[in-house]
């Protein structure tokens, strides 16, 4: 089977400093498929536990090397660009470095403390984190995809049209919008249905009030001039007599002006000077009677206007107050209120308007919702077909793989769609498959995992994955035939396995071997990477067991270079 080759994430480096039995530890590790192997108590189980606090794991302060105040843990990854960890930490305000490096220190009091790149971090991102860089299979690992809620998303990615999927988005949010838009108008509406009778109460009262902007200025200056009425009165009275008294300052100056006229024949032009001003002053002094008599005439300066000035001001000054602005504000105030009014006078309208555009957008997110649904059925089936090709070679013979697709309620439907997937097993014979994690356990459960995992390579997922004793209560050519398949997963991803198998073991391309030394009156577990000779009396120890025979050695030759032919 032709696996994916895009490159992934990998785990590049692992140092533990005091955890169990480990004292200090620093590993380099490679791509393609690598094995731990051991004798039973040797430790490999801490290994994978030092790993998992790295990645988030709930830590324990029994975890903590006897006599030491604390232990640590530090996880290098190597990151392809725009890998997904690259998005979510720049949510965080976390640069992404290479290498990325997720770091925790567990302290005796149970607290511990958590960074990336060196700053510091909750342990919940750090726990995401982890979950989108190693996926643990193990008996006790609820990871991956032992977690249903990944299920959808490992199957669209095994074989639905991205298309199809970002059409589903796109209708999801644009009916979500129109939702959002109605319930907007309809809040809205309540509101002003709510205040109706308020409204229209205080809008016939503005009208009939009929405030203008900048009144309140002309009225203060009106009212000034009013209070000084009957002065301003005797005042035009005494002017208007002095202009007309007498004949009348006009008459005075024609009268002037004629009398100068009868000698200024024979004045060789002296007195025109004096004639033009007199005409001047006449003219002027007409004018400035035309005025005062306008004055008089044009001024309401009567007891009763000074009184209409000051209700009015009042009036709308006690307006202002009521509704909590200026009285050059009440003009606006009105205007907003017609406005209000108005609108509420056509939300009726306007909400059967919104009500028909989230049909249409329920109708439009339905269809292709539908179509994804379409496409996920059709996917599980040929899912369902690989996974159970994959399962007889692994000693699962008699068990049942199936893709389940349920139809969710309204309520839950989501951009990405309108289906809950689970992945579901049957062990025995007649057997309704059920939930993965719940029906499966230990070995079989790693199993179903790898058989999961051969299916969906190269359709993304964490880019190291872990299986601790995947090959539990199997043997010979069926142990052979799941160090085929993990050898094969690791040409699209790296692949570590904890395992007591040598046909296992023989197919990895790094090979490390943990084992408990004594230093002293205390133990410690040591990891060693094995070169090829090494690497061949260990399997030969697997094959054999304590006493390492040449049989056992030769056998162990022969598994390595049939699992690397």
């Amino acid at each position: 089977m032709a696996l994916g080759l895009l490159k992934p994430a990998m785990l590049s480096g692992l140092s533990v400093r005091d955890i169990v039995l480990i004292e200090r530890l620093d590993l380099e590790l490679e791509d393609r498929l690598s094995v731990l192997t051991g004798e039973t108590g040797a430790g490999k189980s801490i290994l994978l536990d030092a790993l998992g606090l790295a990645l988030g794991a709930r830590g324990d302060a029994g975890l903590i090397r006897v006599g030491a105040k604390q232990g640590g843990v530090a996880a290098s990854f190597e990151l392809p660009p725009g890998h997904a960890v690259e998005t979510l930490l720049r949510e965080q305000g976390i640069q992404a470095e290479d290498p990325l490096v997720l770091r925790r220190v567990l302290r005796r009091d149970g607290r511990s403390r958590a960074w990336i790149n060196d700053q510091p971090v909750g342990v919940a991102l750090l726990r995401r984190v982890g979950d989108r860089l190693v996926e643990i299979h193990g008996q006790h690992d609820e990871r991956g995809l032992l977690d249903a809620a990944s299920h959808r998303a490992f199957l669209d990615a095994f074989g639905t049209e991205a298309g199809l999927r970002e059409a589903c988005a796109a209708a999801h949010e644009a009916w979500s919008e129109a939702r959002a838009r109605l319930s907007a108008h309809r809040e809205e509406l309540a509101g002003a249905l709510g205040d109706e009778d308020y409204l229209r109460h205080v809008l016939e009262e503005l009208r009939a009030l009929a405030p203008e902007a900048g009144e309140e200025a002309g009225l203060v200056a009106e009212r000034a001039l009013l209070r000084e009425g009957e002065r301003i009165v005797g005042a035009l009275g005494e002017a208007t007599g002095e202009l007309n008294g007498e004949g009348g300052v006009d008459g005075r100056l024609r009268r002037a002006e004629r009398a100068l006229l009868r000698v200024a024949e024979n004045a060789e032009g002296r007195f025109d000077a004096a004639l033009e001003a007199l005409a001047r002053a006449a003219t002027e002094a007409v004018e400035a009677i035309a005025q005062v008599e306008h004055l008089a005439h044009s001024l309401d300066l009567g007891p009763g206007r000074l009184e209409q000035v000051e209700e009015r001001l009042f009036a709308l000054r006690e307006a202002a107050r009521k509704h909590r602005v200026g009285v050059d504000d009440l003009a606006a105030l009105t205007a907003n209120f017609e406005d209000r009014l108005q609108r509420l006078e056509a939300g009726e309208a306007v909400l059967a308007e919104l009500e028909a555009a989230v049909a249409a957008g329920r109708e439009r997110f339905e269809a292709a919702g539908r179509a994804l649904s379409a496409a996920r059925e059709d996917a599980a089936a040929r899912l369902d077909v690989r996974v159970m090709a994959e399962l007889p070679s692994l000693k699962l013979d008699s068990a049942r793989f199936r893709t389940g697709l349920e139809i969710l309620p309204e309520a839950r439907w989501s951009a990405e769609g309108m289906d809950r997937v689970t992945f579901e097993v049957a062990t025995t014979p007649g057997a309704e498959p059920g939930d993965l994690s719940r029906v499966a356990s230990g070995g079989e459960l790693a199993r179903f995992m790898l058989a999961l995992k051969v299916a969906l390579a190269g359709t993304g997922g964490a880019g190291t994955l872990v299986f601790d004793e995947v090959d539990r209560g199997v043997g010979g050519a069926v142990a052979d035939r799941v160090g085929a398949r993990l050898a094969e997963l690791a040409r699209a991803t790296q692949v570590l396995v904890v395992t007591h198998s040598p046909q296992v073991a023989a197919r990895g391309a790094h090979h490390w071997r943990i084992s408990r030394q004594a230093h002293g009156a205390e133990e410690r577990t040591n990891v060693e990477e094995l070169a090829p000779e090494a690497r061949e009396e260990e399997i030969a120890r697997m094959l054999a067991g304590a006493i390492v025979t040449a049989e056992a050695r030769a056998a162990a030759s022969s598994l390595i270079t049939g699992a690397q032919a």
